[in-house]
């Protein structure tokens, strides 16, 4: 069992930056995938990154490569969204999610807990 809380979310100026921290407590946390995944108003959910359990691979959506990092640091059970450059379609309930068996997937149904989500806010 893996319970996750998110935090970091707020208003951001478009251009500005924000680091979503998602605090995990069970024992499998530091052998599980780790995901991102964003939800709009009107809009599917839909994933934004993931990192295997060791940490040294990492994958993410076309839309935020290259804008957005995740990480983890599984002394702390935390793993972390860094968004730098941020868009006002950025704007979403971003959760994170985790898969004791997997190495990192994009696909929603493979991850097995959830956050509450935590609203990210774009202003143009």
């Amino acid at each position: 069992q893996v319970q996750l809380v998110e935090s970091g979310g707020g208003l951001v100026q478009a251009g500005g930056s924000l680091r979503l921290s998602c605090a995990a407590s069970g024992r499998t946390f530091s052998t599980s995938a780790m995901g991102w995944f964003r939800q709009a108003p009107g809009k599917e959910r839909e994933f934004v990154a993931a990192i295997n359990w060791t940490g040294r691979s990492t994958f993410y959506a076309n839309s935020v490569k290259g804008r957005f990092t995740i990480s983890r640091d599984n002394a702390k059970n935390t793993v972390y969204l860094r968004m730098n450059s941020l868009k006002p379609e950025d704007t979403a309930v971003y959760y994170c999610a985790a898969d004791p068996y997997g190495s990192g997937s994009p696909t929603i149904t493979d991850y097995d807990y959830w956050g509450q989500g935590t609203q990210v806010t774009v202003s143009s």
